[in-house]
């Protein structure tokens, strides 16, 4: 499989380039989502790419949206690219296991945050204010503390380049309305505990991660990425130990190679040395063999 950092298909309407997946209309009622392989941190999108990482992002999303379609409606409508309209052909080479054509949707402005473990900006958080975005914590907790109970925890979605904030649930709910927020809510806990009963038997914590639902046909659907390593923090449950840093199946080891960095979060990131990208693909590969007890080709 190549690597692909963006995507330009002249036969077809670009409608967004996140920080990660260019879209693509392909009909009325139809997208096309490639996720490519730019890496985002600090929400900058880094001018080095990882190899393979989409096709990483992808599958899994795959993987977890199957698991759960008995619970909630997923946007998905084929991930086989041999299935692909013919429209799409000449750009196979390219899709091949890093896209799908998804129904269109309405997104919530939310980013769907649950926390099961006291990390990352919910430190910050608690640290500063012995709080959690709105919600008053036990004293004495430290870093990777586990939480009493799952902890929803909206942000706004911010532009490319723009940071997402934590929000109150307060907040949330005059975004969407009460009855779409409850909805929103119930559904990310439960999706997040069921997930986390799923990968404890596979030795895995995840600590956090985030949802993202939108709305087809006036039914709430679950969209985007699904417990992925760029959305999720997991940790290895043999020698997890609250009061430090977790090693992890995820994106903290870039993160913490450009903390150390002289590097002030804005555009642009740094160059990736070699070895650092490599690693960091490693992981992504690594998350998906653990988390489905299958490999992706090399």
């Amino acid at each position: 499989m190549q690597i692909v950092t963006q995507t330009d298909f002249p036969t077809l309407r670009l409608v967004g380039r996140g920080k990660v997946r260019d879209i693509y209309e392909v009909s009325e009622h139809s997208l096309l989502i490639i996720s490519t392989d730019r890496m985002s941190a600090f929400d900058v999108v880094l001018p080095t790419p990882i190899p393979y990482k989409g096709v990483v992002l992808n599958q899994l999303t795959l993987f977890w949206m199957r698991r759960f379609e008995g619970l909630v409606s997923n946007h998905l409508l084929e991930s086989d690219v041999s299935r692909f309209p013919k429209s799409l052909r000449p750009y196979a080479d390219m899709l091949e296991g890093r896209s799908v054509l998804v129904k269109k949707a309405v997104p919530l402005p939310l980013e769907c945050v649950v926390r099961g473990y006291l990390a990352g900006s919910g430190l910050k958080d608690y640290r500063a204010t012995g709080t959690l975005c709105g919600y008053r914590l036990p004293e004495g907790l430290v870093e990777s503390s586990r939480l009493p109970t799952p902890l929803f925890t909206p942000s706004t979605k911010a532009a490319v380049g723009m940071h997402d904030e934590n929000i109150s649930r307060e907040e949330a709910a005059a975004l969407v309305g009460d009855d779409l927020y409850q909805r929103a809510e119930g559904l990310s806990l439960q999706i997040f505990q069921e997930a986390s009963a799923y990968v404890a038997n596979r030795g895995i914590i995840v600590a956090d991660t985030k949802f993202e639902f939108g709305m087809v046909e006036g039914e709430l659907t679950l969209i985007d990425e699904v417990l992925t390593p760029d959305s999720s923090r997991f940790w290895p449950a043999e020698g997890y130990a609250p009061g430090k840093a977790q090693p992890s199946y995820d994106k903290q080891y870039l993160r913490d190679w450009l903390e150390a960095q002289p590097w002030d979060k804005k555009a642009p990131g740094p160059v990736l040395p070699h070895e650092v990208a490599e690693t960091t693909g490693e992981k992504y590969r690594e998350a998906y063999a653990v988390l489905t007890g299958n490999h992706l080709p090399a």
